[in-house]
């Protein structure tokens, strides 16, 4: 795919075409919103032969670039991925319409009835790097809720996303909805990624989903407002009052199942009152699954273990590496957790209901879990259907971004000739 020289008029292309389509969207019947994701999955479905073939040259050029091992497993695709990626429009599409939800309705004294209801933003852009899933997970939530939406991926995913996004293309056709609501940069230029922070004329909100250096790009030179995803260092701790088998099974999981995801778990923290009666089994378990667990103090003792540098806490390491620590109490957790997080997905192991309530009321991630694995933190594991990311901020969106999230309000105020005193 040949580079576009005009980045400025092709801004100017996309995002008139954006708000042309977004205008319509926010009237859409359901069914036709619908219609067009069942529509995209059975492409998706029809075209899995080309898609991995798109894949694989992303994979080659990816190696070429020098990729880390993280960033090639999110880049990578397979038949199950590709099945995922369909089962996950379907579960879009067969969520109920947010959009003219009623949200709140109430009547005043002055006779006036009012309702507030569910309204598209309008058009989004999405930035972000090396999961090609991505394509299909905006584009659905962003059409769900009536949003026309910009995609620009990863210049080491752009075959895949555009395999994908011709597939988003069709169920649209289908639909008979317009073509350019869901639209894909057709560049690896990325001075597109410029031209779309500071696009205040077309695009109404930016969610970046990437690593460290993205988002702060995003942060930094954005005059479009964001919706923040920041990094996943995600904790684990481990209370005295933990059940051991559960903290085992846990730990590993949310470490191991997939490594290079923004719900991996980083850091374990591990209180020292359990570790003096039933030692640490759950690291053990790490090293024998090939983690290099990086420990201070007395969890150095455990066979395997290399010693922790400061700078391994408050870090995210998308690889089959974790730091840990031992903590004093729940409160020691907590202060390590607001010292070192970054307001993503922190869990506690423990059958303290006291324990629990305590790290839930005083720790302010955007998700927190009890005897759960942090790889849970996903829009599909919250009955979301998909997500657009993870945000870690305070204002409007937090947590898993789905449907509902990419949706503002408007109030209907309805009267009888009504006139205010």
């Amino acid at each position: 795919m040949k580079d576009v020289e005009d980045i400025p008029a092709l801004m100017q292309r996309m995002g008139a075409a954006a708000r042309a389509a977004a205008a319509e969207l926010a009237f859409a019947p359901a069914e036709a919103k619908r219609r067009a994701l069942e529509a995209a999955a059975a492409a998706v479905v029809a075209r899995a032969g080309e898609i991995l073939a798109a894949n694989a040259r992303d994979l080659d050029f990816a190696r070429e670039k020098g990729l880390a091992a993280a960033m090639l497993d999110r880049l990578a695709l397979d038949e199950a991925r590709v099945a995922g990626i369909a089962a996950g429009l379907r579960a879009v599409a067969a969520q109920d319409d947010p959009v003219g939800q009623v949200m709140a309705t109430w009547d005043m004294p002055s006779g006036l009835h009012i309702r507030r209801v569910r309204t598209p933003l309008g058009v989004v852009g999405v930035i972000y790097e090396s999961r090609p899933n991505v394509t299909a997970d905006a584009g659905a939530l962003c059409l769900k809720a009536g949003n026309a939406v910009i995609l620009r991926g990863g210049s080491e995913s752009l075959h895949s996303s555009s395999a994908i996004h011709a597939c988003m293309v069709e169920g649209l056709r289908v639909a008979g909805l317009p073509e350019t609501a869901i639209q894909l940069v057709p560049t690896r230029d990325r001075a597109m990624v410029a031209e779309m922070l500071r696009a205040v004329e077309f695009i109404d909100v930016i969610v970046p989903r990437g690593g460290k250096g993205l988002v702060g790009l995003v942060q930094a030179e954005a005059r479009v407002p964001v919706f923040a995803h920041l990094e996943g260092i995600c904790h684990t701790y481990v209370d005295r009052a933990a059940d051991l088998e559960k903290a085992r099974r846990v730990i590993l999981n949310a470490k191991t199942r997939r490594t290079g995801i923004c719900g991996a778990l980083e850091c374990l923290l591990v209180d020292r009152a359990f570790f003096e009666d039933h030692g640490a089994p759950f690291i053990r378990d790490l090293v024998a699954a090939g983690v290099e667990v990086r420990a201070e103090g007395q969890l150095q003792a455990v066979p395997g273990t290399v010693p922790a540098k400061p700078e391994d806490f408050g870090h995210e390491f998308l690889d089959m590496i974790c730091a840990a620590r031992l903590v004093d109490g729940v409160g020691g957790a907590i202060e390590h957790i607001r010292r070192y997080g970054s307001q993503h997905t922190d869990a506690i192991i423990t059958e303290d209901d006291a324990a629990a309530a305590r790290f839930f009321a005083e720790l302010d991630s955007a998700i927190l879990m009890r005897n759960a694995s942090t790889q849970f933190a996903d829009g599909g594991e919250f009955g979301m259907g998909a997500e657009i990311g993870i945000a870690t901020g305070k204002l409007h969106a937090r947590g898993p971004v789905g449907a509902e999230q990419l949706t503002s309000f408007k109030y209907l105020v309805e009267g009888d000739g009504s006139i205010r005193a």
